[in-house]
This record gives C-alpha cells, structure tokens and sequence, in this order.
C-alpha cells in the first residue's frame, strides 16, 4: 500500500521587526537596533515611518539597511515600492490602498520579498497570495496605538490560513511577549512588532529575548 505523503513541519515563527513611526535621531536608533538584533533571531526588519518624505525615508534605509543586513536580517520597506528599489531593499509591504502587487513587483524584480496586508480577509490574502505575494499579514490581533486600525481577526484565520495555504502568514497589531504565544500557536509563521521592542520596559534588546523565548517555546 502506498504511504500517504507526509508535510513537513512548520518552521518556528520568527520575529518580525517595524521601526517606530518617528525616528527623531537615526545614528542612536541604529545603534538601538543593533543592541536589538544581536539579542536573538529576526527575521526581518520592515521601515516604516509615517509621515514622512523621500528624502528622510531614503536616508533612514541608509542608515538602517546596513545595520540590519549584517546581522543577517532583510529589510523592507513601508508602502513605497519605488524607494524600495531605489534604495536597494530586499523588499516592500504593500497595504489595500498603496501600489499593486503587480507594481511592486515589476519595480523590484522577482528575488523581492512583497508582503501584503490583508486585515481580516482570507479572500484578500488569497488574491495576494495567487498574484505572487511572498507573504500575506493578517491584523490587527489586539489593540495598538502604533496606528488607526478598524479590523480585528479571530487567530483562527491563522490556523485556517496555515493549513490550506503554502505562502507565509505574518501576525501584527498590538502584539507582545504575553500573547505572542498564542498567535505562533494558532499557525502565524512571524509576528510583526514595533512597540512592544522599542517601548519595552527593560529595553529593546531584552524584548527580542523575550519575544525568542516565547516563540521558542510554543514550536
């Protein structure tokens, strides 16, 4: 009798770092982000700052690309696919209302890491999905003041996602060592976090530690 094939296991979710939506001092925050990344895995870092104009998104992907890549970590950009090509990214993160998925892709080639925002849609995410999307973020899972949110998804979707659909799914929205847990559990493959490190308490670097013990944890 033949054998039933076998999936893989899931790798372990994995970090996913957003700046903080204002850099007042780029060479401090970029000594910050290192003390942050040597602390414990990341898998990328996505700048994101709001508002801002070309001149100050290009200059903080000069200072922050190099710190990031050394430390093994890709490096997207928030919206903005043509900078991101630009600038050199290894990616962008497209929301509903920025580029299509089309767009960023002719911009940035097809080595691009493009993710997508997808809120609380499965459908949103699978057009994604199906028109190339590297990955599909779904969110936001709790309360954030790090922007306006009007969508709040069950983690089931991630569950559901994870097992009907290859491409990645990142977590986002007011996300924290208490319940990250909980959403590496459901089936996300990273969680997306940018308060949680850089307000911390005890300090960026021992949230990363933080955030990797908890997702250790719940493989």
């Amino acid at each position: 009798m033949a054998r039933e094939p076998v999936a893989p296991p899931r790798p372990p979710c994995r970090l996913y770092l957003i700046t903080p939506p204002e850099i007042a001092d780029l060479a401090a925050f970029a000594r910050t982000l290192d003390e942050a990344l040597a602390a414990g895995d990341v898998a990328a870092l996505q700048i994101r700052l709001k508002p801002a104009d070309d001149a100050v998104l290009l200059a903080a992907v000069e200072a922050l690309a190099p710190v990031a890549r050394a430390r093994g970590v890709a490096v997207l950009l928030n919206d903005r696919p043509d900078l991101a090509a630009r600038s050199g990214c290894d990616g962008v993160h497209i929301g509903q209302s920025d580029a299509s998925l089309a767009e960023a892709r002719r911009l940035l080639g097809p080595d691009a890491m493009i993710g997508v925002t997808s809120h609380d849609s499965r459908e949103l995410a699978m057009d994604a999905a199906e028109a190339g999307a590297d990955y599909v973020a779904f969110g936001a899972f709790f309360p954030t003041a790090t922007k306006q949110t009007a969508h709040r998804p069950d983690p089931e979707i991630l569950t559901i996602w994870q097992e009907t659909v290859e491409v990645p799914c990142v977590a986002i929205g007011g996300i924290t060592p208490e319940n990250a847990g909980d959403l590496a559990r459901a089936g996300a493959d990273f969680v997306a976090v940018s308060a949680a490190v850089w307000s911390h308490p005890e300090g960026p670097a021992a949230a990363v530690r933080a955030f990797n013990q908890v997702l250790a944890a719940s493989a």
